[in-house]
């Protein structure tokens, strides 16, 4: 395999390096002293350097004012925003953006995404459905205004005048920055089983903003339509439209495990090298040593299999599997490496990985909310073994 990245992707990641610069971890609102939420809003002044750096339209097309890069880009850019705990939406932007620019109604992306691109819009997405064990999808209707009470025929009749065709009827649990955000996006069925994705406004009337608290001590929200009205310009139903943006959203937060879990075993190699027992430094201890490098492996299969499962996404290129099996393999291994990671830097640390005074305690809440976003490695493997079933290699 040969994961060389392009030149116009090597300088994707210098930027959002010298954006991220500005980041300091310390400074990043903790759970362990917070009651409640971290923080009501984004952090704005960060979202607008990267609109300034033209990061917010790094996969935009040209003439939605971006520059036309792939996947593999915006993960290059999530995985320098996690080594410093960045609050801000870029994976669920972006992801968003792309899966409208894609799929989307042409007028309305015109309209949204250049907008996106200079950091006006926020943008972001339900994607765990009412208990995040179900289908996203099944937990919101969407029903033809004209047959909301009727039969669901699937035909453009019955439009009111203001332009509205359909309505959402359902909840979405854990919708990451749904209270900062402008638009977010929700998968929803049809009354003939068909997966849609419906872009709505955070402010449309019938919706309504529940407050979560993710393990980070981010404010997550559990989102509530109830007969909300939306134009059919903002439906996405274009077949396996939901499916590609739920992979890239996976994807992403694959990226975002490997950017934590590097800055973490750095900072585990940094403190091992000068914590000293015995007049020796402990990195020099062979049950530290060999840990660590347990976790460097971690790292590096969690990095190959991340990129995989991007360039599948980026290109569309068959493989022996549906890109399916590869994003199911990379979320294997950052669910369980991101755990591995921060456990161990835990327990080499002692008791300063538990000190508030010294950012190791953020690293691993973040580091826990995105293996709970993950889900389970064990349900990845079974994901797996059901494809590996329905398409014997060979």
């Amino acid at each position: 395999m040969d994961f060389t990245f392009t030149e116009e992707q090597q300088a994707a990641v210098e930027a959002a390096r010298a954006v991220f610069s500005g980041v300091e971890p310390d400074g990043v609102p903790s759970p362990a002293l917070a009651p409640g939420a971290v923080a009501e809003d984004i952090d704005r002044p960060l979202w607008a350097q990267l609109a300034t750096g033209d990061l917010l339209g790094l996969t935009l097309a040209p003439e939605h004012g971006g520059a036309g890069l792939d996947p593999v880009a915006l993960c290059l850019v999530l995985r320098e925003s996690a080594k410093v705990l960045a609050r801000v939406p870029l994976l669920e932007t972006c992801a968003v953006a792309m899966s409208l620019q894609r799929d989307g109604d042409p007028g309305l992306a015109a309209e949204l995404l250049p907008r996106v691109g200079r950091g006006e819009l926020v943008l972001t997405v339900g994607a765990n459905g009412r208990t995040g064990h179900d289908a996203a999808e099944l937990a919101v209707t969407a029903i033809r205004d004209s047959n909301r009470n009727g039969k669901d025929d699937g035909s453009d009749a019955g439009h009111d005048s203001d332009g509205s065709a359909w309505v959402l009827d359902g909840v979405q649990s854990g919708v990451p920055w749904a209270h900062s955000a402008d638009w977010i996006a929700v998968p929803a069925h049809t009354a003939d089983g068909r997966a849609v994705l419906a872009l709505v406004r955070r402010t449309a009337e019938g919706v309504t903003l529940a407050e979560q608290v993710s393990t980070n001590g981010e404010l997550l929200a559990e989102v509530r339509l109830d007969g909300v009205r939306i134009e059919d310009r903002a439906l996405i139903g274009t077949p396996g439209a939901w499916e590609w943006l739920r992979a890239l959203l996976t994807t992403g937060t694959c990226a975002l495990a490997l950017g934590l879990g590097e800055t973490v075993l750095s900072m585990t190699s940094e403190y091992t090298g000068k914590r000293e027992q015995f007049g020796f430094p402990i990195a020099t201890f062979q049950s530290v040593a060999v840990q660590a490098a347990d976790r460097y492996i971690d790292l590096r299969a969690m990095e190959v299999t991340l990129w995989q499962a991007a360039w599948r996404i980026s290109t569309g290129t068959a493989g022996a599997l549906p890109v399916a099996g590869d994003i199911a393999v990379a979320k294997i291994w950052a669910a369980d490496g991101v755990r591995r990671i921060v456990q161990t830097a835990q327990h080499l640390h002692g008791g300063f990985g538990a000190d508030t005074d010294y950012p190791l305690h953020r690293f691993h809440a973040w580091a826990k909310q995105i293996e709970l976003s993950l889900g389970p490695a064990a349900a990845h493997e079974e994901a797996l073994g059901d494809l590996l079933a329905a398409h014997p290699l060979g």
